[in-house]
């Protein structure tokens, strides 16, 4: 009984730390700013690098 209560709070321990991290996974985006070829930017919004509009 006493094995069985230990291997539950264990378990119960442990469940936060892999839900942390598991959500860090998917905030990483594909490119940044550093990442963008010459002539191009960043584009936050679409997480993609585009084409420097010229004026």
């Amino acid at each position: 009984m006493k094995l069985k209560a230990t291997a539950v709070a264990l378990a119960l321990a442990v469940m936060p730390t892999m839900g942390f991290a598991q959500c860090s996974w998917d905030k990483t985006p594909a490119s940044t700013a550093s990442t963008c070829p010459e002539g191009q930017t960043y584009d936050a919004p679409s997480g993609t690098c585009v084409t420097q509009a010229t004026s």
